[in-house]
């Protein structure tokens, strides 16, 4: 079965598991949902990514973080879908939450955040919020 949007499905696996206070949350994996694991994990919103593959098929595992018993992660939305996508120039990327979350970015340059694209002077795509 094909999937129209998989990086909201990571986001909602994710939310889940944190829904559920699971240790981790394991999906199919790909290049760009082990990009934006990346992100969310140098920005210590979660503790680890690691690809993993059996009979020809990768899986991403995504260990959770909890802070004092809670979730890091308050908000995971998704910005541009697939039936709207969302762009920005580098000087129109939102701050998030006022500067405490952090906006993930698909640029030319690959997927990082948006302060790391603001430091850059690139735009693009806007994949996601997360406070």
């Amino acid at each position: 079965m094909s999937m129209s949007d998989p990086i909201a499905d990571m986001l909602t696996r994710i939310r889940n598991g944190y829904a559920v206070r699971s240790v981790s949350v394991s999906m199919p994996s790909s290049g760009i949902k082990e990009a934006v694991g990346r992100v969310l994990q140098e920005e210590g919103f979660i503790d680890g990514c690691t690809v993993t593959e059996e009979n020809g098929k990768r899986t991403l595992t995504v260990a959770l973080r909890y802070f004092e018993g809670g979730p890091v992660i308050n908000q995971l939305q998704r910005v541009s879908r697939p039936g709207k996508r969302v762009y920005c120039r580098s000087s129109d990327i939102p701050a998030v939450n006022n500067g405490l979350g952090v906006v993930v970015v698909s640029t030319s340059k690959g997927i990082m955040t948006g302060r790391q694209a603001k430091a850059s002077g690139t735009g693009g795509e806007l994949i996601c919020t997360v406070s």
